[in-house]
């Protein structure tokens, strides 16, 4: 990752303004200051409803700000990004190589797609980490709600972002499958300095796993250890 190996590791990636957020002229959060750095693991949490997932698209450029500003690398370096599994069509008709395959794209370019051989294995090798190379012909319908999910994930870790934006990642997966997908993610912030900002619900698989979050709630959204996110 030549981005974030170029970068202070104190220069924050992310940086919210005094950001306010809504729809209709109606807003949702307001006066939202946030600075999130280099291999920060951060899951948003907080009640139904409060806006995760609003701030999370803001930060992604797909809502426009109602007031404030925010500052992103991602004109230039892509994020890599899992929405909610409810947003894609399940009669999709690609395979699940494909899909993990496409996260590839914006590193391997318009011409090198299908013919980056590093890339085609790294989404082999990312099949095999989430169990999936025997399904790997598979179109996304025919896969179970958990192993889409996982798909979804691959493929966010294809093109080797700086940064991955996921909502609510673990969906449709068992307990132990999500203890094993938030605990590869962790170790990724950790051992290979990527950002990870999440969506999640509830406070359980993630207590011993954050040292803090961004807690969204009764309009604002902050950062705080993971010992002060009551909700």
């Amino acid at each position: 990752m030549d981005f974030m190996n170029t970068r202070n590791d104190n220069e924050p990636l992310i940086e919210c303004q005094n950001l306010a957020l809504g729809y209709d002229g109606v807003t949702l959060l307001d006066a939202v200051n946030l600075s999130v750095g280099r291999g920060v693991f951060l899951p948003f949490v907080g009640p139904n409803g409060a806006g995760k997932t609003t701030l999370l698209r803001a930060i992604l450029g797909l809502i426009p700000p109602l007031r404030g500003s925010i500052r992103t690398p991602f004109r230039t370096i892509p994020p890599g990004y899992v929405s909610q599994q409810k947003t894609i069509d399940p009669l999709y008709p690609v395979s699940a190589l494909d899909i993990v395959m496409m996260g590839a794209y914006p590193a391997m370019g318009w011409l090198g797609r299908r013919n980056c051989g590093v890339c085609l294995e790294r989404a082999e090798r990312l099949l095999t980490r989430f169990g999936l190379a025997e399904h790997r012909h598979k179109t996304f319908g025919q896969l179970s709600g958990g192993m889409r999910q996982k798909a979804l994930v691959a493929r966010a870790l294809a093109g080797d972002p700086a940064v991955l934006i996921m909502d609510e990642p673990t969906t449709e997966l068992d307990s132990r499958a999500q203890r094993d997908v938030l605990a590869m993610l962790r170790h990724s912030a950790e051992h290979e300095g990527r950002t990870v900002l999440m969506v999640h619900h509830g406070l359980e698989l993630i207590a011993g796993m954050a040292r803090e979050v961004c807690l969204v709630h009764d309009g604002q959204a902050r950062i705080v250890p993971m010992e002060d996110a009551n909700f």
